[in-house]
């Protein structure tokens, strides 16, 4: 068992310290309706994203290469992060795996 000693040398058993509550608990301003307009940033236009041009992260090119063979179609692994949502939402259609 975790002691530490008070003031006086005696042990004292160990208390975690309560996590300090969040500012607003609840509420995440990007996902979030305020006002009635969305300030979410889960859809955002992958031609807006800011880094877009970069290559595709390593979870696009895997579900990306599953979908593509799921679809009969061809797999490029040389897609930006932009190139390879929109081909994930098209592949998404085609297969039925999209919400």
């Amino acid at each position: 068992m975790n002691a530490k000693r008070d003031h006086k040398g005696e042990n004292q058993p160990h208390r975690a310290e309560a996590p300090a509550e969040a500012p607003n608990p609840g509420r995440n301003p990007k996902t979030t309706d305020v006002g009635g307009a969305d300030h979410s940033n889960r859809e955002k236009d992958p031609d807006d994203w800011t880094t877009g041009d970069e290559p595709m992260t390593g979870a696009q090119a895997s579900y990306l290469k599953t979908l593509s063979e799921e679809a009969g179609e061809g797999f490029d692994g040389d897609l930006t992060k932009a190139e390879a949502s929109k081909r994930i939402d098209a592949l998404q259609d085609k297969t039925g795996r999209g919400a």
